[in-house]
């Protein structure tokens, strides 16, 4: 047996993109990784039913973009062959915020790709079904996860197959990958072991999205445009972005009351209300090359498994599982990324057992890696009064300081590219706290 290889066989339950990304991070250390899914998985860009969010924008951020090359060095090549658009980080996004509209446009020195979900989700299970000892699975239900006989462990795995047939597969090590974590927390529960603390930020989030033929006459000097509201006023908020095949891809969002609707007549009238004019005006003329299609988001789930004081060996809660991130941020696959970069390298730490303190050290290090874009998504968030949740003691402070670092990053463009790279998940938001940044910021404060 290699020397990198700790394990016989390894599951993954949930073939989207976090388990798609933890099967590759499993690869290198065990003989055998097999990934269940309950879904068909489709040989080309398809929607599949178990991913009713995979219809509607999604962002690859920067951070999760360099995580999926770091798994798979070929991700990148491939995800540009498939169609994906390469985009200037802020000088090809028309970037609209109340007070700049637009934000200024800069080069910044990086690209990332706009796509739709079945794309990415394609590009990156063919990297993963490369590894001659990874097993995708379709059609496959996990029933319910099996301990050992002295409840200290999971053991195996039973599910059911397509045809109905029940079996069970031992497993040095499950990865629950599944979404809502519930194998999880049922499993702790027959151990007698509590679930784990959760942070709930209410969101009551709705979207909807529908696809257009460019018009000859699109705006040339951007290939996506993000409007965002001023939250003292609405919540309408809007993205349009190009994807592959040379179509705009539309979603507008809102919140409570300020839904929009699933009907296209709806939809051009969301559009109408919205801060600005700028997405109504490119697709009023253009041609719908879909229906619309909605989708709703209740809360924001962050649960802290890194505050329980044991935990079954052999069981990873992985991705949404942990964290469930409001998706008007973009940021739930790049942190999945980023935790499968994070489970290869503790995997490969060395130190003697991996599998033996696997859970702790990884629950430690995911959580630090949570905080970023956790913060940075809550704080505004927060900004709408309906916004459920236990808000910060000092939010409206963090509120003036948001508002002025924006006001700073519009002028300094060494501070803008440095706000995008936190958002981006390049750059942990501590770095924000640098006594020279704190000290200009806290002066235009001042003046607000």
């Amino acid at each position: 047996m290699a020397s990198n290889v700790i394990g016989e066989q390894a599951v993954v339950i949930g073939g989207g993109m976090g388990g798609l990304a933890a099967a590759g991070a499993l690869a290198n250390h065990f003989e055998k990784v097999v990934v269940l899914e309950r879904d068909f998985l489709p040989p080309n860009v398809s929607e599949r039913p178990g991913t009713p969010q995979c219809r509607h924008i999604h962002a690859l951020l920067a951070g999760g973009q360099r995580a999926l090359c770091e798994l798979f060095p070929a991700f990148e090549h491939d995800l540009a062959r498939a169609g994906a658009v390469p985009l200037r980080v802020a000088a090809d996004l028309r970037l609209e915020v109340p007070g700049y509209d637009p934000f200024p446009q800069r080069d910044l020195g990086w690209h990332v790709y706009s796509m739709s979900r079945p794309l990415i989700e394609l590009v990156v299970r063919q990297q993963v079904q490369r590894y001659a000892n990874v097993t995708l699975r379709e059609r496959c239900r996990v029933r319910n996860l099996i301990v050992s006989p002295n409840r200290e462990a999971v053991a195996s795995v039973r599910c059911e197959n397509g045809d109905g047939r029940s079996e069970s597969l031992a497993a040095d090590l499950v990865v629950d990958a599944s979404g809502r974590g519930s194998l999880t927390r049922d499993l702790l529960a027959s151990v007698g072991q509590s679930s784990p603390e959760e942070t709930v930020i209410g969101v009551d989030f709705g979207y909807a999205r529908a696809i257009f033929a460019i018009p000859d006459d699109a705006p040339a000097d951007w290939k996506g445009a993000m409007t965002f509201p001023n939250a003292s006023e609405d919540s309408r908020g809007a993205l349009m972005l190009l994807i592959e095949g040379q179509r705009w891809m539309v979603g507008f969002a809102g919140r409570y009351g300020e839904k929009p609707p699933g009907d296209f007549e709806g939809f051009l009238a969301f559009a109408r209300q919205m801060r600005t004019s700028t997405v109504y005006n490119a697709i009023r003329r253009a041609q719908p090359l879909s229906r619309v299609v909605r989708y709703g988001f209740a809360a924001s789930v962050w649960r802290h498994f890194e505050k329980l004081e044991t935990f079954p060996r052999g069981l990873l809660p992985f991705g949404d599982a942990i964290c469930r991130f409001n998706p008007v941020w973009g940021q739930g696959m790049s942190v999945a990324a980023q935790e499968a970069v994070l489970l290869r390298r503790v995997l490969g730490s060395g130190d003697g057992n991996p599998l033996t303190t696997l859970a702790r050290s990884f629950f430690a290090e995911a959580s630090e890696l949570i905080e970023t874009p956790w913060v940075s998504a809550a704080i505004p968030d927060f900004a709408f009064p309906q916004t459920e949740g236990e808000r910060p003691a000092d939010l409206d402070r963090m509120l003036k300081f948001g508002n002025a670092l924006t006001r700073l990053a519009a002028d300094d463009p060494a501070v803008h590219k440095l706000t995008v790279e936190v958002r981006h998940l390049l750059k942990p938001r501590s770095v924000l706290r640098d006594p020279d940044l704190v000290g200009r910021v806290e002066a235009i404060v001042a003046e607000m």
